[in-house]
């Protein structure tokens, strides 16, 4: 059962909170070991089917930049001296989120009852991942569970960061193959049919190239049903067929590939995986752990081999650098280089934070200029395209008049 309460510390100050029990009598307890005395209470709906809030916290979703706000609040809150119960109360009251407020909301009943932070995290897997639990346990066996929280915090920011440049360079070259691409189809149904009609009357003799973006016209033209349901059907097998392990395995080896997008995506996996591994190892987490939970970080399943690669080199005994320089087609030398540094120098989390620092620099860069750099292969793209649909149907028209002349 929930409870929302009105409390009373010892020194007079009145504070409201809400809190799982199974009934008044163990709420009673819970407030009590707080150092508080219940004022009022109210059992919550929120089983009720009909209840709003109860459905607000079920169907809205819970933002990145949200986690990264309750990890840097309750580590400053934490710092500055608050007990974790109470920065936990705070946080039900502050966030907005409807969903988080719930999950705030469990995790506060968890830690009063007297579980850990990382416990009561780890039961929302689908909120907090490996990666902000281990570092919350970490911080709570080191006794310095502010500084992991702000450790935490700050990797989540700047992976949240790195993702939204990539995707922010690649929104204006997607903007304009979808543009050229829609003026292409509205152009093949209602220009070339009244160009094809011209010709046929005319008996005029058509090149193979003409005939062809006749020939797609008049498909697209017949059969729009089945053109329109061909490309949705195409572009949801595609869909279905990444989200398969081979698939996956697929998209990521094309990623790699690609010219331009190869570089960045070397850079962009070696910021986070030298951004992780920092957190972690600064943070008291074990160099085997930490690849572990690195390894679920990272996405593409290339890089993510390496990680796991080297997992097992250091369980062997080698040094954690040599499985990065073994792969420099996928890292770059630089990443296996400072590794060793940091390892010879015993500065391996200091050295791992400024490879990050370094190619996080690097993709920012990118991701400024990508625009510039990718424009000229798309006015070559669209300049090809254009010139073989004008030679195409200015081919015949040519034709015809030489003869009528």
């Amino acid at each position: 059962m929930r409870f929302t309460y009105t409390a009373e510390k010892v020194g007079g100050e009145i504070y409201t909170g809400v809190a799982e029990a199974h009934d008044r009598f163990e709420l009673y307890g819970i407030v009590r070991r707080e150092g508080g005395k219940i004022v009022a209470l109210a059992e919550d709906g929120a089983g009720n089917w009909l209840n709003l809030k109860y459905w607000n916290s079920k169907l809205t979703t819970v933002k990145q930049y949200n986690k990264i706000l309750l990890a840097r609040n309750l580590g400053a809150m934490l710092s500055a001296g608050l007990s974790l119960a109470r920065a936990l109360a705070v946080m039900e009251r502050q966030t907005k989120n409807p969903k988080l407020a719930y999950v705030m909301t469990e995790v506060a009943s968890d830690v009063r009852r007297g579980a850990t932070l990382h416990e009561a995290l780890a039961k929302f897997p689908h909120l907090f991942d490996n990666l902000f639990v281990s570092m919350v346990k970490a911080g709570e066996e080191g006794g310095s569970l502010p500084d992991s929280l702000s450790v935490v915090s700050d990797q989540m920011e700047r992976m949240y960061q790195l993702k939204k440049k990539v995707r922010g360079a690649l929104i204006y070259p997607a903007i304009i193959v979808i543009a050229i691409i829609g003026i292409g189809i509205l152009m093949m149904i209602y220009v070339v049919p009244t160009l094809a009609q011209t010709f046929e009357e005319m008996n005029a003799e058509l090149p193979a190239s003409t005939q062809f973006v006749i020939a797609i016209s008049n498909f697209l033209v017949e059969y729009t049903v089945l053109a329109v349901g061909g490309g949705i059907a195409f572009l949801a097998t595609l869909y279905a067929a990444m989200r398969t392990p081979a698939g996956r395995r697929g998209a990521d080896l094309v990623f790699i590939r690609m010219p331009l997008i190869g570089a960045m995506v070397r850079e962009v996996n070696a910021a986070r995986t030298s951004r992780t591994l920092a957190s972690l190892l600064s943070s008291g987490v074990d160099v085997l752990s930490s690849l572990e939970i690195t390894g679920e970080v990272v996405q593409n399943s290339y890089f993510r081999d390496v990680i796991k690669d080297a997992g097992k080199s250091v369980g062997r005994g080698e040094p954690l650098s040599a499985a990065f320089v073994r792969r420099e087609d996928l890292y770059p030398a630089f990443v296996g280089e400072m590794m060793a540094v940091g390892e010879e120098t015993g500065a391996l989390a200091e050295m791992l934070k400024r490879l990050a620092l370094f190619y996080e620099d690097e993709v920012d860069r990118k991701t400024k200029d990508l625009s510039t750099i990718v424009e000229p292969f798309l006015m070559v793209a669209i300049g090809s395209a254009v010139g073989f649909f004008a030679v195409s149907m200015i081919t015949p028209i040519y034709s015809l008049s030489q003869n009528i002349g």
